[in-house]
């Protein structure tokens, strides 16, 4: 069998693993064949055989354990977020390019949730509220409960597609957010916004909960400009 080599060889990897997907033969959670084997089947190298792994593990398809081998992600989908900041640093993206695409995506999902969301799903969503209120004295730990809340009202939407772009899309935010966070005059006035969203996600009410979502994010956005403004 020839070998094959260099992109060619990883591009086989990730079509070979996708189409194990596609015929249900393997499934979230559950461990690829061992290096070795699959470097086997394929003709590929062991090191062509990794660099198709890891081309894998950035689009969120698998996990790679040190020591216990690579596996299908589970759980809900992830989309990774290095791709996303590569082709933000190519085609410079500016800042108000990402709000924009942000607050499509969050006012419409805040919208789903209060529809969809289950039981569990608002339970998870107030924890990160009262979480947020825990920690007004706490800006990074603050930060940490303004995202999960996020990424907990994404889920909630009940769509997998939407949740995932959610996600990828906040991680730029969250990765700005860090720098800036410990200068915030404010984390009440942004708590009680998170707290608005989920009192209207827990009455149902669509309308009120996206333009809840809304009003957060536009504030939050001039909020955290005039911050970095006033540090320059």
């Amino acid at each position: 069998m020839r070998e094959h080599k260099g992109p060619e060889a990883s591009a086989l990897v990730v079509a070979h693993v996708r189409g194990l997907l596609d015929r249900g033969e393997l499934k979230g959670g559950e461990r690829l064949p061992a290096e070795r084997e699959l470097a086997r089947v394929l003709g590929v190298s062991r090191p062509s055989l990794r660099a198709g792994l890891r081309s894998l593990a950035e689009m969120g398809v698998v996990v790679i354990r040190p020591g216990a081998g690579s596996f299908i992600a589970g759980g809900p989908p992830a989309f990774g977020t290095d791709a996303l900041r590569f082709q933000a640093a190519l085609h410079g993206f500016t800042r108000d390019q990402m709000f924009q695409a942000r607050l499509v995506l969050e006012v419409a999902v805040a919208g789903l949730a209060a529809r969809h969301a289950a039981p569990e799903d608002m339970i998870a969503v107030s924890e990160e509220a009262t979480g947020m209120f825990a920690s007004l004295d706490e800006p990074q730990a603050f930060l940490g409960h303004d995202i999960s809340f996020h990424r907990a009202v994404a889920a909630a939407s009940g769509n997998p597609v939407l949740s995932a772009l959610v996600n990828m899309v906040a991680e730029q935010f969250r990765e700005q957010r860090q720098r800036s966070i410990d200068r915030a005059r404010d984390l009440k006035q942004a708590a009680d916004e998170h707290r608005a969203i989920y009192v209207a996600l827990r009455a149902r009410d669509a309308e009120r909960a996206s333009r809840a979502m809304r009003d957060h994010l536009e504030r939050a956005y001039r909020t955290q400009a005039e911050e970095e403004g006033a540090e320059t």
